[in-house]
Parts: C-alpha cells; structure tokens; sequence
C-alpha cells in the first residue's frame, strides 16, 4: 500500500460538487483504496506503506483528462507512426494528464484509417511514463466546408457509418456538422448505439437545428464551444445559443485566446457551473516554442501562445491542460476544485468511464495529479506509479 499525506485532496462531496478536504490521507496500489482521516492511520498502517508522499499542503486531484488533442511535442496524431501518438502520450503528465483521446483531422481518409490504427495499436499496450490512450476522438471528415476553421475542406466528406465501423474499438466520439446529414440518416443514430458519442462541431446549422440535434437526436456534447460555429447573435444565437439552452457538455479551449475571459464566465454561469470541459486542442507545437510548424498539411505560424495559419485563422493551441485549469480558475472565479471537475469528472462522465476514472474515490484507477496553488504540476501518477515528477 501507498499513501499521499499533507495534501487538500480534492474530492466529490454530498452532492456531487468538488471540494478540497484537508487532514485526510489517500492509499492506493493501482487502485484508490480508501480516504481515511490522517489521525486514524496507525503506527502500525504507516510503518507497512510501500511509499509515502508529503504533498506539504499542495492540491491532490484526480488527473486531467484531455478528450480533444492533435499533437505534442513535435509530433501528431496523423503522423503515419505509432511513434507519434506515444511522444504525444509521454509529454502528458508533465502537465498533469493522465489519459487523452488523440484527435484525427480532415484529411485523405486513407490518413485517417492509418492513424485510427496507431491509436488502436498504443491503446492496447500503455508504455511506462506514458499517459493512458482512451481511444480517438475524429475532427471531421463530416463537418461543414462554411465552418471547417484551419481543417482542410477540400477533404470534407459526407457522413457515412462504413467509414467508422472497422474501428468501433478505437473511435470514441466523432465531430460532426449535423445540419450536412441528409434526410432520414441513420448516421448518428448507428455510432451511439455502438458506443460512439456524437458531438456537433464545425458546423453552420442555426439556433433550431442545434437544438433539435441536442434535445430530439440524442448528442448531447459540443466541440470547442464558440470556435468553428457562427458567433451568438441576439437574432441568430445558433449552435452557441443552443449549447448554453440545453445541458449539453460543451468543450473550451481554455487559453483566454480561442475565446474571451469574459466568455468562460458567461458559459459558467449559464450552465449553472455544469457540463463544461477543458481541452486543449493542442497540436504538434505544443511544448516546442515559436517558429513555424505544420497542422492537416498546412503551415502553421506560432508566437507565444497563438498558433495560426497564414492568414492569421487560429489553428488549434499550443495550450496544455494545467494551464487551462489555472485560467478557467482564475477567469470564473470557481476556484480549483471546480476547475479539475471541468477537466476530470466531465470529460470522464462524457465518454462513460466515470466508474473507472475522473475522480479520487475507492476501486477507480489510482490516476493522481499533485500541484500547488497556481496548478504547477509537481507529481502525476498513474496506476499507482510515479510517471512524472518535477524536481
């Protein structure tokens, strides 16, 4: 047994809420044992632990979970090479993620097919320091040309279920514009009933199509709300309007430049401080700097924290998921705890795994991040192992 001491664990209350609980110990092995106040753990308990961290007062959180990332650390997920998603996985934990859903783009779909097979091949065999690959997540092909952002339009193509259905065990959610579907599809319909979730994204559709997709078709998730949609407008509120009208998980890249400080605050108040989650929507220069880099085969140009194409469409974010936590923070005012349900418990509800993942509770996986005040990661552990730690 193992055990973190000293920290504000931040755990799920009465009613669902997260809050940090000071005095108590966490024991896990690969698994999360018990939380047990620090007063009770004998003498005896304390001698018998394997390991024994002191977090010295900083955050103990479950670790984050990024369901919509393209790239790391010089590599993507549509490199052809199962070498590429595993950099993309090593370069996780520093940041305090612990599992993520590489993320496809509109390409050739023969890129696609290979990069589902890569991800399937990391998802079966998780290597030491490396983050844990839930599945995919596919950006397209089947969004909307008039929204298709710095995704290549030229290889948009219509929704149809046989390009999907060879990789069930891999695609866990799938972007769609849902107002391309023709009449009488049976596209989403198809996914969910085998587990796939449906998210509408890159779309044109307006304020009613959204809606009825949201409340009448069963999708009930929303890609990087307020990017690649029409902006909210008091006449036409569209797939924006929609995701704040209903109790739809909407996305947020959360790096005060895909959308203003002042939108966070307005998405956490409309949605009652429920159904949001932080992602990075990261791309291959994330981690590397400024210069020039590349996303979907096109150029991308990156300058502190903006990446963008050349006529300045913002291409993704060298974003990572501690510092969307520290800004969703600090721009919404809902304090720490609440800001790691956004990228723990949602994302983990979201894709069906919250028995298994997404919060610090008995029988789910030891997968544990520790940070101080300003959400600097100083350990991450997954399965019970020390996979970084910040010396």
């Amino acid at each position: 047994m193992k055990a973190i001491l000293g920290g504000r664990l931040i755990v799920e209350d009465e009613r669902g809420e997260f809050c940090a609980l000071s005095d108590h110990a966490l024991l896990y092995e690969k698994k999360i044992a018990r939380i047990v106040p620090t007063e009770a753990l004998g003498e005896e308990t304390r001698a018998s632990l394997e390991e024994e961290i002191d977090a010295k007062g900083a955050f103990v959180a479950p670790g984050f979970i990024d369901v919509h990332l393209h790239g790391a650390a010089g590599r993507d997920a549509m490199d052809d090479d199962e070498a590429a998603v595993r950099a993309i996985a090593r370069y996780q934990p520093s940041h305090g993620v612990t599992a993520i859903l590489p993320t496809t783009m509109t390409c050739d779909f023969s890129a696609v097919r290979h990069a589902l097979g890569h991800i399937r091949a990391v998802m079966s065999q998780r290597e030491p320091k490396e983050a844990r690959v839930l599945g995919a997540h596919m950006e397209g092909p089947f969004i909307s040309a008039a929204r298709c952002g710095a995704q290549d339009a030229a290889h948009i193509l219509p929704a149809d279920f046989s390009f999907v259905e060879p990789f069930l065990d891999v695609v866990k959610r799938i972007t769609i514009a849902p107002e391309e579907l023709p009449e009488g599809s049976r596209f989403i319909r198809d996914c969910q009933s085998r587990g796939v979730s449906i998210s509408i994204g890159h779309s044109d559709a307006d304020y009613d199509e959204a809606l009825r997709f949201l409340t009448e078709e069963g999708i009930r998730h929303v890609t990087h709300l307020f990017n690649g949609m029409p902006p909210f407008h008091h006449r036409a509120p569209g797939v924006v309007g929609a995701a704040l009208d209903t109790d739809a998980d909407c996305e947020l890249i959360a790096d005060n430049l895909h959308s203003h400080p002042a939108a966070h605050r307005m998405l956490w108040r409309a949605k009652g401080g429920r159904h949001i989650l932080l992602i990075t929507d990261s791309i291959r220069a994330a981690g590397i700097g400024d210069g020039e880099s590349e996303l979907g085969g096109q150029k991308v140009y990156v300058r502190g924290a903006s990446a963008t194409l050349a006529d300045g469409t913002l291409a993704g974010s060298v974003l990572t998921m501690d510092r969307a936590v520290a800004n969703f923070a600090k721009n919404t005012g809902c304090g720490i705890p609440t800001a790691v349900a956004c990228a723990a418990k949602t994302p983990a509800d979201g894709l069906g795994l919250y028995g298994e993942i997404g919060s610090l509770a008995p029988n789910k996986r030891a997968d544990i991040v520790i940070f101080d005040d300003d959400v600097h990661i100083q350990k991450t552990i997954i399965d019970g192992e020390i996979v970084f730690e910040n010396k």
